[in-house]
């Protein structure tokens, strides 16, 4: 069975869309959804078994970094252990195509985090329809990006209609923002409340330089 293939508008998202989106996902779907960066494959927290499923798209293994992705920075303190300098410096770069690796809560489930590490990765994307889907939602959602295990330069998946023909079959629902940039987010390491950048990408890094 196929996945739905819902094009919305980039700009003004259609409401009967994103709510359309939103029940697939409550219902425990897998979804592609678009972001400042390429698109991702998203579900509900609480759902392991989409979260599986994602991982078996992906080929990665229990270790691999999920991403938190959220309206804002309201849930932070429930997901990351946060002091009040590094939470300004979050909140100045926040929405934008960055991932921040922050050390976890002991409120977050074993399989949101990262084991070794116990440490929860977090975005605040700027896109109007992921802000819409997560306005409706109300609650933040697992991602990571797409990026196929075929893929011949690591790079994530941004056209959809090549994303449908790829992996139509194994998802539930693709999102059509149109074609995105095809770069990672820039992932900045927060270790004692000191940030590092370890992968450069589509954010400016400066400030966490």
């Amino acid at each position: 069975m196929s996945a739905q293939f819902i094009s919305v508008h980039p700009d003004n998202p259609q409401n009967r869309f994103v709510k359309q989106i939103c029940e697939i996902l409550r219902k425990g779907g897998v979804a592609v959804l678009p972001t400042d960066s390429a698109y991702a494959l998203c579900c509900m927290t609480e759902q392991k078994n989409a979260m599986e499923r994602i991982a078996r798209i992906r080929q990665v293994d229990k270790y691999h970094n999920f991403t938190l992705l959220c309206r804002n920075l309201s849930e932070l303190s429930t997901y990351a252990r946060v002091d009040n300098s590094v939470f300004r410096l979050l909140k100045n770069n926040t929405p934008g195509a960055y991932t921040f690796i922050l050390p976890a809560t002991k409120e977050v489930p074993r399989r949101l985090m990262n084991e070794k590490r116990k440490t929860i990765g977090l975005r605040v994307p700027e896109n109007a329809i992921l802000e819409a889907i997560l306005e409706e939602l109300d609650t933040p959602v697992m991602s990571c990006s797409l990026i196929l295990p075929d893929s011949e330069d690591g790079s994530p998946e941004s056209d959809p209609v090549s994303i449908m023909d790829k992996i139509g079959s194994v998802v539930d629902v693709i999102a059509d923002g149109g074609i995105l940039s095809p770069h990672p987010t820039t992932v900045v390491v927060f270790d004692d409340g000191v940030p590092s950048v370890v992968r450069n990408g589509a954010g400016d890094p400066s400030p966490f330089m």
